[in-house]
């Protein structure tokens, strides 16, 4: 009986250190193969195989779409691309985004889940926001380990703890300990004399093929879940909410999945795009309305200049209510964006009527082989 020797590894800000850490207290023999994924730029070439390989005796590299699956290996995503598990290889795709990522845990996780179930294990590390519950919730449920880093030992505590919070995480560590579970779990038989089979799983598998960019995941066009009445922050499209127990997240028709968290970070990032696009918009008005005052008052049209007047203190008023939502708390998110895209290198519209009042309210079926 083959032991937990699909290991997915997903990890945000504060990731390439604890990743460098894990490797480092691997066994050159592990009898397993490991997945990685790190949030990173996709402008950006990716260091990280080369750092994993420095800090640790297994061989790192990026996957390669169609490779197979060997143990003692280790696959990174490559950046702007989704790394997801088939049965025995793998797949390198240019999937919608996840979480506003590509490369994003969810896909590895969820995709692993469905190839290998029992025998996979799946890991979070540090980073910001939510990537990585959902996906972990689906190993969970078909029957693999979960575990997570210990928020208090994690530089960025946000996606373990929201792991913790939602999914009936099987190990919470620190990362000193992370190394040595992994081998352990690799030993051990994973469960395969399951008292009832693993139901399917009709929703997980259509946003595998999503993710996969099958030209034709459901000839109906049905999306799972109930319409969230609100559009999707990467294309403007319709989005879906889809339930499994205290998980929830969203995908649009096109395929942009989102975690509430991750989501409610876009959606503040957008409303503060439009502020700025308001706001010389309304110091322009205020400027022109002034101007037109001063002319009317020169031409003795009174009537007209009071007009102009109240329409200049008006857009006044307006321009510095939103300097004061731009400069104050109010549109705070505690998210830091450029933290939650960090790659290897940190480590070595419409109009603006009423503007102030909107801001209140598979096909092998062979195991992976021995390299």
């Amino acid at each position: 009986m083959p032991g937990h020797d699909i290991i997915g590894i997903g990890a945000s800000a504060g990731g390439v250190e604890a990743l460098s850490r894990i490797v480092c207290g691997l066994p050159p023999d592990l009898s397993a193969s490991i997945f990685i994924v790190l949030h990173v730029s996709p402008n950006s070439p990716s260091l990280l195989p080369v750092i994993l390989n420095r800090n640790g005796p297994l061989h790192a590299a990026h996957a390669q779409d169609g490779e197979a699956i060997r143990r003692g290996c280790i696959y990174v995503a490559p950046p702007d691309h989704h790394l997801l598990v088939k049965r025995g290889y793998l797949r390198v795709t240019r999937g919608p985004r996840e979480n506003s990522s590509r490369p994003a845990i969810d896909p590895l996780f969820r995709t692993a889940a469905l190839a290998y179930s029992e025998r996979v294990v799946g890991v979070v590390l540090s980073g910001n926001l939510d990537d990585g519950t959902a996906g972990l919730g689906a190993i969970k449920a078909r029957g693999g380990l979960t575990i997570v880093q210990d928020p208090a030992d994690a530089l960025y505590p946000g996606m373990p703890r929201s792991a913790i919070e939602r999914v009936a995480v099987d190990h919470v560590v620190p990362l000193a300990d992370l190394p040595a579970l992994l081998v352990r779990l690799v030993s051990e038989p994973a469960a395969g004399d399951r008292a009832e089979p693993i139901p399917e799983d009709e929703d997980t598998e259509l946003e595998a093929d999503i993710a996969e960019m099958d030209p034709a995941p459901d000839p109906s066009g049905a999306i799972p879940g109930a319409p969230a009445g609100f559009g999707c922050s990467e294309c403007g499209g319709s989005q879906y909410a889809l339930s499994d127990g205290e998980i929830l997240h969203f995908r649009c028709r096109v395929g942009h999945a989102w975690s509430p968290d991750t989501l409610l970070a876009e959606q503040s990032e957008a409303l503060e795009a439009v502020l700025w696009t308001a706001l010389p918009s309304l110091e322009e008005q205020a400027a022109l309305s002034g101007d037109l005052t001063a002319r009317m008052l020169r031409r003795d049209s009174p009537n007209t200049a009071a007009r102009f007047e109240a329409q200049e203190i008006t857009a006044r008023r307006n321009a510095e209510f939103v300097r004061s939502v731009l400069g104050g708390a109010g549109l705070k998110t505690s998210v830091d964006r450029a933290a939650i895209n960090a790659s290897e290198h940190d480590s070595t519209r419409g109009g603006h009527a009423g503007i102030a009042t909107a801001v209140q309210e598979e096909t092998a079926d062979s195991p992976p082989t021995e390299s």
